[in-house]
């Protein structure tokens, strides 16, 4: 997707790139609270599935408002049930298999380093998009993907103390990048709307139904007590709805639309800085020498591709309202 022919002012872009950068580096502290008293799998369905109603009754709204003053522009049509399979696809893979596999590790992994774990996302679908292409992934891809695992391993070697972190953890972790990896490149490829809010509000509420039914499939519900929720969980909760699932999500749309991929791209190695930053602040999360040592490499290794992608690749983005999850992933 080029950059749209009307230069938006620098004063937008930079509003919008900060909403994604400090929303989605605040998302991973927001999910550490509200996994403090709900079960993972079952709010990440709650926070999904009401933003999912809450984006599709505002496009209803949004259209039949519209129709009614006869403003012009491409009417809502019923979504096909392709469209609805392609949206259960990317929110099993996103949602479930990304933003709820980060909920689940946060139970014994610190925010910020879900965060930075969760920043070889990029790597991951440079890599998996050249073999999906038949391309030899390029130096800079490979080199990447190297450099990130050893940032990983790092974390994974054995130590004790407070940097000592679960195995089981940080490898759900990987696995969460790598379903966000795959689910944005079948999103990209999968039939959805042509409203980007119509097919965004889709993904969400049927990755939502997906959470839920995880939840309930592994008995979550069972150890439950809604009277133990704390106002933290709750408070967690509807910032997640609120900024993480709409406001954030908004703005990342329109800057696809408005600007460079690679300038969008940035929010990869901004929001682990922010994570990290809120991790220590609001939780008294830790980083020993080993933990900052990964962190750089993982990092440095996504920086590295971004800033490194040729220019045709800047030039075309994500063309279907699901480039929005692909990040959110990041989710968070």
């Amino acid at each position: 997707m080029t950059p749209a022919a009307g230069r938006p002012s620098t004063l937008a872009v930079v509003s919008a790139l900060g909403i994604v950068y400090l929303v989605w580096g605040s998302t991973y502290l927001a999910i550490a609270f509200m996994i403090e008293s709900m079960p993972p799998l079952l709010a990440a369905g709650v926070r999904f599935l009401t933003a999912g109603l809450l984006l599709l009754a505002f496009v209803v709204a949004r259209d039949r408002w519209q129709r009614r003053r006869g403003v012009p522009g491409d009417a809502l049509t019923r979504p096909r049930a392709v469209e609805w399979r392609t949206a259960f696809i990317v929110g099993a893979l996103l949602l479930l298999g990304g933003n709820g596999m980060v909920s689940v590790a946060e139970q014994t992994i610190p925010s910020g380093i879900a965060a930075v774990i969760i920043a070889t996302t990029p790597i991951w679908l440079s890599v998996f998009d050249a073999l999906l292409t038949r391309r030899m992934p390029s130096l800079l891809a490979i080199g990447g993907l190297v450099v990130g695992l050893v940032g990983v391993a790092i974390l994974l070697l054995p130590s004790s103390g407070l940097d000592s972190f679960d195995p089981v953890g940080i490898g759900i972790l990987v696995v969460a990048a790598v379903c966000w990896a795959s689910g944005s490149l079948y999103a990209r490829r999968g039939p959805l709307p042509r409203n980007q809010l119509l097919g965004t509000g889709m993904e969400q509420f049927a990755g939502g139904l997906v959470l839920l039914a995880a939840g309930l499939a592994i008995g979550e519900i069972g150890g439950f007590d809604p009277g133990a929720v704390t106002t933290a969980s709750l408070l967690g909760l509807g910032f997640l709805i609120v900024f993480g699932s709409l406001v954030a999500f908004t703005a990342y749309i329109w800057l696809l639309n408005h600007v460079a991929v690679t300038t969008v791209a940035t929010y990869a190695y901004v929001n682990p800085v922010v994570a990290v930053a809120l991790g220590i602040a609001f939780r008294g999360e830790t980083l020993s020498p080993r933990s900052l040592l990964a962190a750089g490499l993982i990092i440095g290794a996504v920086v590295a591709m971004v800033s490194g992608r040729p220019r045709d690749a800047e030039e075309t983005g994500p063309v279907r309202e699901s480039a929005g999850l692909e990040s959110e992933a990041e989710a968070q």
